[in-house]
């Protein structure tokens, strides 16, 4: 914003405010008179009409009136303040002779019109309406909201007493719209009287601003002149002293912008620069004389160089006609001729995509993108999503089964009870054949129902752990288990941290399957370990026993479910881990030898050694 800008807006807002502030005290003074002056008048006029009504009724002490009988009482109170030609006058003159009184009425104790200024409302209920009191104390603010909103009439009011006693009260409406129409024209004025200041200040800030700024123009726009390239300069001696000022703001702005631009871009490489060390595929970005001026992390693994080695150079410097990359890259390059996912296999005999882009601005080349891509990764990522839905559609068909399935399985136990309970003399061989067909829909229940909750999802609540304090927790739990058997747990642990980030309890269970598993193989006792490592960018968990061993035939079922080659075994332990594993976007695999024992080893993420120590909530997702 300018200088001449600031000036006239400074000049404009503090007028503009004094002016507001001025109308809003002058109103919000203006209003209070005007409630206050209107709850008097009001209070002044009720208290008439009460006087007046107690001398309208005489002692009923002296009439033919029961004075014993309210329901009486209250008829001739009632007939007296009707017929009193003073009460009716004064009444019609409340209502009459005043610009602010909306209604008046004297009212019995059940709010029921005795008398009002609308006979209409003779003998019916009229209903309460607040006080003019939440008018009269409330907010400037308020009370405006409350006078222009659609009519309202607030009641001033007193308690009606005739021969001593309380009868009822007496009321006095007092309408909004009265009111407003007396404060409307204040209001005009006011906001007239702002609009006028603000028009004059608009003016004389104008005038002020051409008046201190006019002799800096010309300065001004040699500066920016200077800016823009141009060096054309004023004469110095032109300029009065106290134009510095500005010409130091004009160079303060531009080194300003500068800085800023700076830091933009600085902001900007280092985004890019995360967002290249974070890529999978190798992305190399060329200037139009084919030299790299952005390189990914992933791009050296392609390139077998590090990349402080690549940036800057030129294709040619970087690739070589020998090389498989370098036949496919170099020509493209010399004939300015785009690559499209074009695959060739590499030197460590791996299928590489290449694809190269060149970047047009209009007519012209800007630059170029190559892009590498290792096809097996690629494809084996599109295997796993591929065989992820087929399993959650096969979850889902399993659900659709279980539940065909049950309906008549409930139906024939059912039945099944009702003919036991028919043949209860049923001779011996009768029923124990019905005792087995009853224990083997049982059995067919709980293998549908497991079935069922293996393939449900569940909800995995996921934090930062010590594999290590896993890994103790379930060597507690199979204690018992060990003893029982003469299976000694040994643990073999490091002395850092192992951080990964699991569902605590599901990564208990996975584990405990595996060793409940290997001390039920040693019939004959021995040690099983419990062993753990970070390697890379895994946590490696094994879990070795001395057990009978797996036969080679049966090594590539035993994570099916239900394939299990004990008697009491159940078949769901080793697949659930696998599935547990699975979830946590790990692995499971072992080695075996008959008559040597078995180790499973899992393989789990293991977290960043930078967040290693946060233990942050985090939403929890399913699986």
């Amino acid at each position: 914003m300018s200088r001449k800008a600031i000036i006239v807006f400074a000049i404009t807002t503090l007028i503009t405010a004094l002016a507001f502030a001025f109308s809003w005290i002058y109103l919000s003074q203006l209003l209070r008179q005007r409630l206050l002056w209107a709850d008097e008048t009001a209070s002044m006029l009720t208290r008439q009409l009460e006087y007046t009504a107690s001398k309208a009724v005489p002692d009923l002490t002296s009439t033919r009136v029961d004075t014993s009988d309210p329901k009486a009482l209250r008829a001739a109170v009632s007939e007296y303040l009707q017929t009193d030609s003073n009460l009716n006058d004064m009444l019609e003159s409340v209502v009459g002779n005043s610009q602010i009184i909306y209604d008046a009425a004297i009212v019995d104790p059940f709010g029921t019109a005795i008398l009002d200024t609308n006979p209409a409302l003779n003998g019916k209920p009229i209903p309460p309406r607040r006080d003019l009191i939440v008018l009269r104390d409330a907010g400037f603010r308020r009370q405006l909201r409350m006078l222009y909103n659609p009519g309202t009439v607030y009641d001033v009011s007193i308690p009606l007493q005739l021969s001593g006693q309380p009868f009822g009260s007496v009321r006095v409406g007092v309408s909004t719209v009265f009111l407003r129409n007396e404060l409307t024209p204040r209001l005009q004025q006011a906001a007239f009287f702002c609009v006028v200041a603000i028009f004059c200040s608009l003016v004389l800030s104008a005038v002020i601003s051409n008046v201190a700024l006019g002799p800096l123009k010309r300065i001004a726009a040699n500066l920016d002149s200077a800016s823009a390239g141009e060096t054309e300069m004023l004469p110095a001696d032109d300029s009065p002293a106290d134009e510095v000022g500005l010409v130091s703001l004009k160079i303060a702005h531009l080194g300003r912008k500068i800085r800023d631009t700076n830091q933009i871009f600085s902001a900007l490489k280092d985004n890019v620069e995360q967002v290249m060390a974070n890529l999978q595929d190798g992305l190399m970005l060329f200037t139009p004389d084919s030299r790299v001026v952005l390189v990914s992390a992933s791009a050296e693994k392609f390139l077998a160089r590090p990349r402080h080695e690549i940036l800057g150079r030129t294709a040619e410097e970087i690739f070589s006609d020998g090389s498989p990359l370098g036949a496919v890259v170099l020509p493209a390059f010399l004939k300015r001729r785009p690559l499209a996912q074009y695959e060739f296999d590499a030197a460590d005999n791996r299928r590489v995509q290449v694809s190269l882009d060149f970047i047009q601005e209009g007519e012209a080349s800007i630059g170029a993108l190559l892009t590498m891509r290792d096809v097996e990764s690629v494809r084996r990522i599109e295997d796993e999503i591929e065989i992820s839905r087929r399993l959650s559609a096969s979850g889902r068909r399993t659900k659709e089964v279980a539940h065909e399935v049950k309906n008549p399985m409930n139906a024939i136990v059912l039945h099944l009870q009702l003919l036991q309970n028919k043949l209860n003399q049923a001779d011996t061989d009768t029923q124990r054949h019905m005792d087995v067909i009853g224990d083997e829909i049982h059995r067919l229940d709980r293998v549908v129902q497991t079935l069922v909750d293996f393939t449900r999802p569940r909800e995995l609540h996921e934090q930062d752990a010590d594999m290590r304090k896993i890994l103790e927790d379930v060597s507690i739990l199979a204690a018992p288990d060990a003893q029982q058997h003469g299976v000694r747990l040994v643990r073999e642990f490091p002395q850092e941290p192992l951080m990964v980030r699991v569902d605590i309890d599901l990564m208990k269970q996975a584990i405990l399957n595996l060793v409940l598993n290997g001390v039920q193989a040693m019939n004959n006792g021995g040690t099983l370990t419990l062993a753990a490592q970070r390697k890379d960018e895994a946590v490696i968990t094994e879990v070795r026993d001395q057990g009978s061993g797996i036969p080679p035939e049966l090594q590539e079922k035993v994570f099916e479910l239900y394939f299990t080659t004990k008697k009491e075994g159940t078949g769901i332990g080793l697949a659930q881990t696998s599935q547990i594993l699975d979830w946590h976007y790990g692995s499971v695999d072992f080695e075996s030898t008959v008559g040597v024992g078995t180790t499973f080893r899992l393989r789990v993420p293991a977290v960043s050694q930078s967040r290693g120590g946060a233990q942050k909530e985090v939403p929890a997702r399913t699986r």
